[in-house]
């Protein structure tokens, strides 16, 4: 039996998902998760204060701005950013915990922390999420009806810049059709489970001598 346990073990993944602004990656993200086992959202931390309806360890860990850089400075946070004064990270015991539960975490991060986590970490799968065209992107920003024109300009400026610095990411899915996209994050996920488990062989010989 203890053989048995030791040849199914597999290493855990991390999958970076990045996207410009409006291409849908958190709905793609949402459904993977809906339809995959042992696959969650990487729980950040940041130093903001909650929002209505928030829950700390379920949308975020909430805690101060000292405690934050304490850990920075210790070399606790794999990964993080600062929005608007605001800070957020990823804890690497979050990702050991949830590594010991078998669980693979799916990241909704920009191309700074994607390249963060490639090299503090092995197992990482960069995955950017594209619209079919930048006109689709414009009407997508426009049909959300929050921005004003000079910001819909801006953003797909920036749109452009976030595009080439993520050029280097291993997948990459145009999100012309919602299901076909999610079907496409799925296959790629259940490949790479697949294809980290390469120990298998060895494992299995080692248990048959």
């Amino acid at each position: 039996m203890t053989g048995q346990a030791e040849i199914g073990h597999k290493k855990r993944l991390l999958i970076v998902v990045s996207a410009p602004s409006g291409t849908g990656k958190t709905t793609l993200c949402n459904e993977v998760i809906k339809q995959l086992p042992n696959l969650s959202f990487s729980v950040s931390h940041t130093t903001r204060e909650p929002r209505a309806g928030e829950k700390h360890g379920e949308d975020y860990y909430f805690v101060k701005e000292e405690t934050f850089k304490a850990n920075l400075k210790d070399g606790k946070i794999a990964e993080w950013t600062e929005i608007y004064g605001n800070f957020y990270g990823t804890a690497k015991e979050t990702i050991e915990k949830e590594f010991a539960r078998g669980i693979d975490l799916i990241f909704d991060i920009d191309e700074r922390g994607g390249r963060q986590l490639s090299e503090a970490f092995s197992d990482v799968v960069t995955v950017l999420i594209l619209p079919p065209s930048m006109e689709r992107l414009k009407n997508r920003l426009i049909d959300r009806g929050t921005d004003k024109e000079e910001d819909i300009k801006r953003r797909l400026k920036q749109a452009e810049e976030e595009i080439k610095g993520m050029s280097w990411y291993s997948y990459v899915i145009v999100n012309d059709d919602v299901e076909k996209a999610v079907s496409e994050l799925k296959a790629i996920i259940t490949a790479e489970r697949c294809r980290h488990d390469h120990g298998l062989v060895e494992r299995l010989l080692k248990n048959g001598s």
